[in-house]
């Protein structure tokens, strides 16, 4: 599998044409979406990632990118975390309607963030650039993991940082079983409803079911060229946090 595989996209244009197509129709709810299905949980997923980029964030200089940044929220809650004199965190996505929807938010909340259009699989950035690396949720979206893996480390400096939030399937069989149950029977009904498309939340879990595992994924990350790879399981497997450098 070189990526996502959503119904009935054949190869990697048209499978981001897809996932583009599809945020856009469910930008102007996803975040009443995301904290209603994930019961407000998604809030204490972000702040790990934050804790995980303190040391760059505490660096005025430093150079942070949120890829893959939806609505902004994560690019929000970096920016919080950043000294009042420090650059700006960046934020990118291919998806227009949710650019808007971040940079709305961005603007009422007179946060120092930045953002621009771009596809996480050819970042307009210059090589070795970046001190720290981003994407909540995000990554599990593109259309080639291992190309994703490696436009990461080639913006990253030397001993930079990518962190990578992402759901994950829970080791344990019976929370398994229940997580499956609610993500495949009972997540699509309330999200379409929110959203009004039910197949963006009916892509969701079997985009996750067809996810890499937490070592897998830090296998592809060496392979990439992280020398450190190493993950973490937050909310009984739900969702995993890699750190590479």
């Amino acid at each position: 599998m070189k990526g996502t595989t959503p119904l009935g996209a054949a190869g990697e244009k048209e499978t981001a044409l897809w996932v583009r197509q599809m945020f856009s129709r469910v930008a102007h709810r996803y975040d009443l979406a995301n904290h209603l299905l994930s019961f407000n949980i998604d809030r204490g997923w972000r702040s790990r990632v934050v804790r995980r980029a303190a040391a760059a964030l505490g660096r005025p200089d430093a150079r942070v990118l949120d890829i893959c940044c939806g609505t902004g929220d994560l690019t929000l809650a970096l920016a919080a975390n950043r000294p009042a004199n420090a650059a700006p965190i960046l934020g990118s996505d291919f998806c227009h309607p949710m650019l808007t929807a971040a940079g709305a938010k961005i603007a009422r909340g007179h946060a120092r963030a930045a953002l621009f259009e771009a596809d996480a699989l050819n970042l307009p950035i210059a090589s070795g650039s970046l001190d720290a690396l981003t994407v909540a949720f995000g990554f599990r979206n593109l259309a080639n993991y291992d190309a994703g893996l490696r436009e990461m480390r080639r913006v990253l400096r030397p001993g930079g940082m990518a962190i990578i939030l992402e759901f994950s399937q829970p080791p344990n069989r019976a929370f398994a079983a229940l997580y499956s149950f609610y993500s495949r029977r009972i997540l699509p009904w309330i999200g379409g409803a929110i959203s009004g498309s039910r197949e963006a939340y009916a892509y969701l879990p079997e985009s996750v079911r067809k996810f890499p595992g937490p070592e897998e994924l830090a296998n592809r990350m060496r392979a990439a060229g992280f020398a450190n790879a190493s993950f973490e399981r937050l909310t009984g497997g739900i969702v995993a946090l890699h750190v590479g450098s």
